[in-house]
C-alpha cells in the first residue's frame, strides 16, 4: 500500500469507529495494538495490515473491500477478474496481494495472488496472527513459512492449510521473489 492509501483506509476507519461508536481502546484490542499505534493507522501513519483489517472486517461485519478500497461488492452469482485488472494491495513494500475475488459479494472467503519479495540477508518479516484459516498453493520460486516456531519450507506447487490464530510469517527464499494462491477464511 502507498501512503495515500494508508490515508484513504485510515479515514474509512475512522468513519466506521465514529458511525458505529466504538471506543478507541476496543478498536486497538481488536488490532492486537496499542491505541497510540491504532490512531497513527487511522492518521495514515501506519501501515494498517491486511491481517488487521480482516480482523476488523470480520468483527463489524464490514466487507474487507470496503475497508481496503471503499467500495461494496455489488457480484451475486460469480465474479471474474482479468488478468492486470485486480484490486492492488501493496504492504511494507515487499508483499504485494492482488485481490482476486473482491466483486462478490457476501463471499465466505478472501483470495489473493500473492508475492513477497526476498528481504535483505537475515531480516525476517514479523509473525501475526487471526482468527481464521489459510490454505496457501505456492506457484513460483520457494516459500519458508513460520508456524509459532515450526519453520516450514515450500516449493513450486506444494500446499499448506494452517489454523491463523497461529502467530505466522513468510519469507521468500533464495534472494528471489515468491508468487503464491492464498485463501483465507
Amino acid at each position: 500500500m502507498k501512503q495515500s492509501d494508508f490515508k484513504q483506509i485510515g479515514e474509512r476507519l475512522r468513519g466506521l469507529r465514529e458511525v458505529l461508536d466504538i471506543p478507541l481502546v476496543q478498536m486497538a484490542e481488536v488490532c492486537e495494538t496499542s491505541v497510540e499505534h491504532y490512531l497513527k493507522i487511522e492518521n495514515g501513519e501506519s501501515d494498517p495490515s491486511v491481517y488487521r483489517l480482516n480482523k476488523i472486517s470480520k468483527r463489524y461485519g464490514i466487507a474487507l473491500d470496503v475497508l481496503l478500497f471503499g467500495s461494496e461488492p455489488r457480484m451475486q452469482s460469480y465474479y471474474v477478474t482479468r488478468n492486470g485488472q485486480s484490486q492492488v494491495i501493496e504492504r511494507q513494500g515487499d508483499y504485494t496481494f492482488h485481490a482476486l475475488a473482491s466483486g462478490f459479494k457476501n463471499r465466505m472467503m478472501d483470495v489473493f495472488f500473492t508475492t513477497i519479495d526476498p528481504l535483505p540477508q537475515g531480516e525476517r518479516h514479523r509473525k501475526n496472527s487471526k482468527v481464521g484459516q489459510e490454505v496457501i498453493l505456492v506457484l513460483e520460486g520457494r516459500l519458508e513459512i513460520v508456524i509459532d516456531e515450526k519453520v516450514i519450507e515450500l516449493e513450486a506447487e506444494d500446499t499448506i492449510y494452517f489454523d491463523t490464530s497461529h502467530p505466522h510469517c513468510m519469507n521468500a527464499l533464495d534472494g528471489k521473489p515468491v508468487r503464491f494462491l492464498c485463501v483465507i477464511v
